[in-house]
């Protein structure tokens, strides 16, 4: 215990320790005895109540393996019956209580009201943290001239320099869709030479003409003077639109009415994440994270970086300000609604031990996140900031990775005694809920019933979710290649059946309905076209991987109300939980050989690429190429289905362990040469015993049906910290 600071039974790392004691403590004015003694008792309290929760993970699983190895499926099938009622016999499978709405209050609007994109960003890189913060308001004109939503044909392709060409697309794409939205009484914004606002209404010159809005209310403010005004409010089922205007720049001087960019409010919420998407095994890394959500929530994050050979320095937005109709000042946040991811109730780390009566033993993660975030969180909560997070007093908390109501109220309680540790109103800690996990998905109703006054947030993960999937079902028999998944009966069935179940239980107008993460950064015009879907299905946010992304995503929510499409969609037949517990067994799986190494080589190369970054670089996120060199935003979810498909077809038989071991070194070699540009990588090969990264992408296969729930951490971290220590050593 050399080194660590004691408290009471707690024994802490310094840099922890000092962090909190001497940055934290301070600023947001709470007694130090008073937080370590308070920390001390609900860990105790709580720790022995985790541990049995992990239990009955275990003992579940276990019971459903035997399951499937005394009743074997036929042609892909098994006796679906009795499965059904086995899973209601071991309490897999609970009986759903009456009908219930939730009450949960003090939910800011972004949340509760308004329907738009979420980024979620690793909260361990300062950089990208803020530029998620900042991603409240996004250039439409960059957007779409950065990206492929404007073809390169008919020389409109991307130059060095400014092309006049593709500009002129940008500025007639983005004119439409404000003719679309806010259409004119006559004529098309391509018309139009002016604005000014007389007498509280916006008047849109056409030359010698004039014309109106054909929704006057649609217009919600100007910027600068009514006569010569330098920006021009709209609003869409609650999202807001700025044309700015300025005759004197490069764009406006070309444009008939000066205007010089289309200003989209994008990414209304944005997820802060200490959990799939960093890599954080330690104190050092714990504490770099938590730093940066202090500062994000003191309003005084910075960083300073070097791009293109220029320094450039980022900071938070500040609130943007407008005149309305009427003539009153109108604030509207400049920065992203913030929630924080913690780590779900698996996971131990060795920033804090603690000494049950039997030794010490790493403390819970996720009880650590429970009780450190909202510390680092009171000043906003308390509205001390000039740039606030929260305008309701409010502060909300994404948990991953739960199974089933009594984890939820697990939360419920973390929660609440972080609230009384803290001397904070009961529910001022709100919970976002992730449908991440098979038992969670079945047993939601009853989880959203544990938090009912606290939910602020559900949605759904494919990646997660097929892992937890597979895993669950590992002895079932072979499942169909990951490619094929998304067409099985099951998958759809969740994703409706979550939308269901929240507008069943009132989530409308207290709380986010939420779909996953669109992967590929860089294909834009794909998304434009696919992601429509989240919208329409009834989600009221859905995940995007940049600002560029979310600005993009954002014109889904002008042309899809939302709250319209859930009033329609509360009609309907919930789904079909059978369909929902519908196994996605191969019913034939005699695949070719060259279709069993067309999926040995997408799998194996893509935990790779992630984790040769994660183990060697402590990069928890980033954009992986895949096999055919697309660039996809990764983060450790991708591990859990990938590695979990590979030892699922080990397990049956479908590739030996020499067939996948030889293509982990095939795809390590063009791992390595994917990342021969970055002089910070470390190759795996050829020395592939001495590669950290290397041996613990095939432990998570090769130890992969041995993994709890398939998860990928516990390998990681390991590798992570011998890595460290071995760096230390040396």
């Amino acid at each position: 215990m050399a080194n660590r600071i004691q408290k009471g039974s707690l024994a802490i790392d310094p840099q922890l320790f000092d962090f909190i004691e001497n940055e934290v403590l301070p600023s947001v004015g709470v007694d130090s005895q008073t937080y370590w003694s308070g920390f001390e008792n609900v860990v105790k309290t709580l720790t022995p109540r985790n541990k049995a929760l992990l239990q009955t993970r275990a003992d579940l699983q276990a019971q459903i393996d035997q399951w499937h190895l005394d009743h074997p499926a036929k042609d892909g099938k098994i006796d679906f019956p009795a499965y059904k009622q086995f899973l209601q016999d071991i309490g897999y499978l609970l009986p759903e209580g009456e009908d219930f709405q939730v009450d949960t209050q003090n939910v800011d609007d972004e949340i509760a009201k308004i329907a738009g994109p979420q980024l979620v960003v690793p909260v361990l890189n300062a950089r990208y943290a803020l530029n998620a913060n900042n991603a409240r308001w996004g250039s439409l004109y960059d957007a779409l001239y950065g990206t492929d939503v404007i073809s390169e044909d008919d020389g409109q392709e991307v130059t060095k320099g400014y092309n006049p060409k593709r500009g002129a697309a940008v500025v007639a794409y983005a004119k439409a869709f404000l003719d679309n939205h806010f259409g004119l009484e006559i004529g098309s914004f391509s018309d139009v030479t002016g604005f000014s606002v007389v007498d509280g209404s916006l008047v849109i010159a056409q030359g010698d003409n004039q014309t109106a809005l054909q929704d006057l209310s649609k217009f919600a403010g100007f910027a600068g003077d009514a006569a010569a005004p330098t920006g021009i409010l709209l609003s869409n089922h609650n999202l807001h639109v700025e044309i700015q205007i300025d005759p004197q720049s490069p764009i406006g001087k070309d444009d008939p009415a000066g205007i010089k960019d289309i200003l989209m409010e994008s990414a209304v919420s944005a997820i802060q994440d200490l959990e799939d998407s960093i890599a954080a095994v330690d104190a050092e890394e714990k504490v770099a994270a938590y730093r940066n959500w202090f500062g994000l929530m003191n309003g005084d994050l910075v960083e300073t970086f070097e791009k293109n050979g220029k320094t450039m320095t980022r900071r938070q937005n500040p609130d943007r300000e407008y005149t309305t109709p009427e003539g009153e000042k109108l604030i509207l946040s400049g920065r992203a609604l913030l929630l924080i991811r913690n780590v779900g109730h698996l996971m131990q780390n060795p920033a804090i031990l603690v000494d049950l009566g039997d030794g010490f033993e790493e403390i819970f993660e996720g009880i650590m996140d429970g009780l450190i975030t909202p510390l680092l969180s009171l000043n906003d909560i308390k509205g001390k900031n000039k740039l606030a997070n929260s305008r309701k007093g409010s502060m909300y908390i994404v948990k991953p990775k739960m199974h089933s109501p009594d984890e939820v109220r697990f939360a419920d309680d973390l929660f609440a005694a972080a609230e009384d540790l803290l001397a904070l109103p009961r529910f001022t800690i709100k919970i976002g809920v992730m449908d991440e996990e098979r038992r969670m998905t079945v047993n939601l109703k009853e989880a959203i019933r544990q938090v009912r006054s606290r939910i602020i947030f559900i949605n759904t993960g494919f990646l997660d979710r097929t892992g937890d999937e597979m895993h669950t079902s590992m002895n079932a028999g072979a499942f169909v290649r990951k490619s094929r998944m998304k067409e099985q009966t099951w998958l759809p069935a969740y994703e409706q059946w979550n939308v269901d179940v929240g507008l069943e239980t009132g989530l409308q107008g207290h709380a986010q309905i939420g779909k996953g993460m669109w992967a590929k950064p860089d294909e834009m015009k794909e998304m434009l076209e696919s992601k429509i879907a989240h919208p329409k299905a009834g989600a009221n946010t859905a995940w995007v991987p940049s600002p560029t992304a979310a600005t993009l995503h954002s014109l889904h929510y002008h042309e899809v109300d939302v709250a319209t499409t859930q009033e329609a969609l509360k009609t309907r037949p919930r789904a079909n939980i059978d369909d929902v517990l519908t196994i996605p067994l191969a019913a034939d799986p005699n695949w070719t050989d060259a279709e069993i190494r067309e999926e040995l080589e997408n799998n194996t190369q893509g935990i790779l690429g992630y984790v040769v970054r994660w183990v060697n670089q402590g990069v928890g996120c980033s954009k992986v190429p895949d096999i055919n060199n697309v660039g996809l935003m990764e983060d450790r979810a991708t591990l859990r289905i990938s590695s979990q498909h590979i030892a699922n077809w080990l397990l049956h038989g479908i590739v030996s362990e020499e067939r996948v071991l030889a293509a982990m070194k095939r795809m390590a070699k063009i791992v390595d040469e994917q990342n021969a540009g970055d002089p910070s990588y470390q190759p795996m090969a050829p020395d592939f015993e001495n590669s950290f990264a290397f041996k613990a992408a095939c432990d998570l296969v090769f130890k992969g049906r041995e993994q709890p729930n398939g998860y990928t951490e516990p390998l990681l971290h390991k590798a992570r910290l011998d890595l460290k220590a071995s760096s230390c050593a040396v």
